[in-house]
């Protein structure tokens, strides 16, 4: 049970690492006026992925310095995930023998 439960985690943290991917490379591509966001669909698409994105974002950058236009903070979260995710991973086979 706890297995099964630590794999839904580890493919939860994982569909978040991917959230996070699309959202960067959707704001990139509207501040080089890609995409247009004067459609309702797309600015509501962008406004949900910052809902689910910045509460994770919002303690990274309580503490990183100001890069001037360059945010850093979707690498840092992506890189913490990761950690944690191989932390889950290398846990796995102790809760086996459980």
């Amino acid at each position: 049970m706890l297995y099964a439960l630590l794999g839904v985690v580890i493919l939860l943290i994982q569909i978040m690492i991917w959230v996070i991917i699309i959202q960067a490379v959707l704001s990139w591509l509207v501040a080089f006026n890609v995409i247009n966001t004067y459609n309702a669909g797309v600015r509501q698409f962008l406004y949900l992925l910052e809902r689910v994105t910045d509460p994770l974002y919002r303690p990274i950058r309580a503490f990183m310095p100001d890069f001037g236009g360059i945010d850093f903070s979707p690498i840092v979260v992506i890189l913490l995930l990761h950690l944690l995710t191989r932390f889950l991973v290398d846990l796995q086979p102790q809760l086996m023998t459980v």
